[in-house]
């Protein structure tokens, strides 16, 4: 497959990351305000050199190969201003990274395009949105292995990793994280941490990976969304999971494996005691999450995924033009 240029957009910065991991050339467009979805790549992540940033107001004067949207507004407005009328009918990818909302089963997805494709992070999202008559593909999360990071459970803690977690409220298990903070040992790291029981403030992207190898688990409070890049990086470097048994994670963790997940808080407090008692116990779970994550969750695997999308792109564009 030859070389592309892929217009996208700077939307969350740990999955651009592994996405400029493809063989391709990326263009993201930035305005000087640094606003939402247009912000400065910064220095916290190691760009490659297939990454370029260019000023949002002069897209329509760049050659692109393909779009990959990755917001709604994007895809229903600021493409409309950004981009001439060619651009806007080259062959486009959306990037659903959520479950739907605000129904979880009768929401109708926004990006209805027969000569694009919906990509979705989850079987479970997949799943749940309504995708009409748009093409759909899954593509599962993909992080690069992190070097020189090993697992030692030393800290007698867990860790959990959500960013905003305050005003998100009880979708991602506010309610849950503040019951655990007083059942047991638990530190919170991500943006807006700092206002938050347990709170260790936000730690620089490719930091995470070390700083929680230090913890003797990781556990999720989510109730509704998908799969965190977070969780994936836990498992990556040996980590066991534990957390509530909702949307795709169950599908991940097998209780008394790699993990435990349950929808009883006594339950999981009752898993995460045994643990912070018996860290060979956490060790040995760790390293089968560590398997699962490299034989599930590999960049390499990933990278194909995403190969075979925009061969098959290209060719439901070519079927539609002949």
């Amino acid at each position: 497959m030859r070389k592309l240029r892929i217009l996208t957009w700077h939307v969350h910065g740990n999955y651009l990351y592994s996405l400029t991991h493809l063989p391709h050339d990326f263009i993201i467009p930035v305005f000087n305000d640094n606003r939402s979805g247009y912000s400065d790549l910064g220095k916290k992540i190691p760009w490659g050199t297939n990454v370029r940033m260019v000023a949002a107001e002069t897209l329509c004067r760049e050659d692109f190969d393909c779009i990959i949207y990755q917001s709604r507004q994007v895809y229903e407005q600021d493409r409309l201003t950004l981009l001439t009328e060619t651009q806007q009918k080259l062959p486009c990818a959306y990037i659903e990274h959520n479950p739907p909302e605000p129904h979880p089963t009768n929401t109708r997805h926004f990006f209805q395009e027969e000569r694009g494709i919906l990509v979705h992070v989850t079987q479970y999202n997949a799943l749940m949105w309504d995708s009409g008559n748009t093409p759909v593909a899954v593509i599962e999360h993909g992080v690069p292995e992190p070097p020189e990071v090993e697992y030692s459970g030393e800290l007698e803690r867990g860790i959990v990793v959500i960013n905003n977690l305050s005003s998100r409220g009880r979708r991602v298990g506010a309610d849950i994280y503040e019951w655990a903070s007083q059942a047991m040992p638990v530190d919170l790291i991500g943006m807006g941490s700092n206002d938050v029981p347990g709170g260790q403030g936000e730690i620089s992207n490719m930091d995470v990976p070390a700083y929680i190898a230090r913890y003797r688990f990781f556990f999720t409070p989510i109730r509704y969304a998908s799969l965190g890049l977070s969780l994936v990086q836990a498992m990556m470097v040996g980590m066991p999971i534990v957390g509530i048994a909702a949307t795709e994670l169950p599908f991940v963790i097998q209780n008394g494996i790699n993990g435990y997940v349950d929808n009883r808080p006594s339950e999981l407090r009752d898993v995460c005691n045994k643990l912070l008692k018996d860290p060979g116990l956490a060790m040995k779970w760790g390293q089968a999450a560590q398997n699962t994550a490299r034989s599930r969750f590999g960049i390499g695997r990933f990278v194909d995924d995403w190969q075979y999308v925009l061969q098959e792109l290209k060719r439901i564009n070519h079927v539609r033009d002949e």
